[in-house]
């Protein structure tokens, strides 16, 4: 064989492997560290790097004259499982940080409280939500009382009245899985998202009375038929998470299935709360009134209660207001490799004949989304019910696409009005998909949650480890929803 290979060969050789080093160079990197950060009508206010955890639920609490972040996280990744925390010089696995907000401009990083061992969903501490202890019917009034996730395992209550110096009050083990949970703090019910060992699902919903968190009432576990302990045959879709609309609404929204084949249900909180509690498939079925399912194609991560909604439209009809409820999926696929998760408007004013009436997503074509990295489609939306944006504007993450700000006045037409898509950073972690049975990884922002204050900022997490953004909106939509 001739081995002889000429010089004008070995160039094009050369070149050729160049080219694909710079082609891999760029797939990985499919955003450039340091380019300014996408916005429209929102601007960025302030900026903290979570110590480069990946961030979940973000809850932000007025805490007397102090605002302080509360952030879930997700585990840590293959290569970083338990990333080092400054201020204890020690590796730590990811679980809830603490931030002062107070100045939007400065936050500042009070404490990191360790979650659950385990990667990704599978350790951290992903929700938390807050309650002060004078609100709580049996709270201590000096207190203020975080409920949070332990990874799979947990939930677990710890007194924040100085949110450097957390105590820890209760813990509801013995679980195998948690997710997102929600707390009334003027009765102390909480609505726990869990997964019971004899159980035929990964999650079901738990219900505690924790008006005195420090000695918890169960009251009931609920879920759907064909999930209880014994049932046989097909098992029905998981819970995702419940809002409730408290004793005044008198009303649970459950959202089930996340991707494929979910739907919003409907639930009579007093029936759930105070009717027959073994979980026979009577005793589930008898405070549902009524569901809405959702395509094969999608599901239900958010189902976020919009009641009594005035719409300007049928100001001079006879029924010139709306119960709404705003449904939200969550994309999982990276690369728009399934199909499209978005945000979904049901009127649920006749609650047995529950209907969707529009939908929103953010456009693909406006950023070439699909070919940034990364998931590319609706998460979640804020949860805060204060009249700063409450029944007027919705902020929804939608991973790749950073945040979008929504005109929500008139349901039936929901216009998006502002976007704001963070910078990455040199801790932006990638995201891979499997080409030819080969891994494909781009760098790309992961905008996971959303949450708002009554001041009307804006709080926005990071998958990807790329950590909070404060935001606060500008030009229209500032007018839209009345601010100064």
């Amino acid at each position: 064989m001739n081995r002889y290979v000429k010089p004008a060969a070995l160039v094009s050789i050369f070149l050729t492997l160049c080219g694909n080093a710079f082609a891999q160079s760029e797939a990985v990197r499919s955003q450039k560290i340091g380019a300014p950060p996408e916005a429209s009508n929102m601007q960025l206010v302030g900026y903290n790097d979570l110590q480069a955890r990946s961030a979940y639920q973000p809850t932000i609490h007025h805490q007397g004259d102090r605002w302080i972040a509360y952030i879930g996280h997700h585990g840590g990744t293959d290569e970083i499982p338990n990333p080092v925390n400054p201020i204890t010089g020690k590796a730590e696995p990811n679980g809830t940080s603490i931030v002062d907000v107070t100045d939007p401009a400065h936050p500042k990083y009070l404490r990191h409280l360790p979650g659950q061992e385990g990667k990704y969903e599978g350790g951290g501490a992903q929700m938390v939500r807050l309650c002060d202890g004078r609100q709580l019917p049996k709270g201590d009034p000096n207190a203020v009382y975080m409920l949070r996730t332990f990874g799979s395992e947990a939930h677990e209550i710890w007194n924040v009245a100085d949110p450097a110096n957390p105590v820890l009050i209760t813990r509801l083990g013995g679980l195998k899985d948690t997710h997102k949970n929600w707390w009334e703090c003027n009765t102390g019910i909480a609505y726990l998202v869990s997964g019971l060992p004899d159980w035929r699902t990964r999650r079901m919903t738990q219900i505690y009375d924790l008006s005195d968190p420090a000695h918890p009432i169960k009251i009931r576990d609920f879920g759907l038929p064909g999930q209880e302990p014994g049932a046989t045959g097909p098992v029905p879709t998981e819970v995702h998470g419940p809002i409730s609309a408290g004793p005044e609404g008198n009303r649970v929204y459950f959202g089930y299935g996340t991707d494929k084949g979910g739907f919003l249900q409907i639930v009579d909180r007093e029936k759930l709360l105070n009717g027959p509690k073994e979980p026979t498939p009577e005793n589930l079925r008898y405070p549902e009134i009524s569901r809405l399912a959702m395509s094969a194609f999608n599901g239900a991560h958010t189902t976020f209660p919009m009641l009594k909604m005035p719409i300007a439209e049928f100001a001079h009809d006879k029924e010139n207001s709306r119960d709404i409820v705003m449904i939200v999926d969550e994309e999982i696929v990276n690369e728009c490799a399934e199909p499209r998760q978005m945000v979904w408007f049901a009127d649920v004013t006749v609650e047995n004949r529950p209907m969707v009436i529009s939908s929103y997503t953010a456009k693909e074509s406006d950023g070439s989304f699909c070919a940034r990295g990364g998931r590319f489609g609706a998460h979640s939306s804020n949860e805060s019910m204060a009249p700063v944006y409450y029944r007027k504007m919705a902020f929804i993450s939608y991973f790749n696409a950073g945040v979008r700000a929504i005109d929500i006045r008139d349901p039936y037409h929901p216009t998006e009005v502002g976007y704001f898509i963070p910078a990455i950073t040199a801790a932006t972690d990638k995201r891979c998909v499997k080409i030819d049975g080969k891994h494909r990884c781009k760098v790309a922002i992961q905008t996971n949650n959303v949450e708002t204050d009554e001041r009307g900022y804006i709080y926005i997490v990071d998958r990807a480890n790329t950590g909070l953004h404060i935001l606060e909106l500008t030009g229209e939509a500032r007018k839209i929803a009345g601010l100064p």
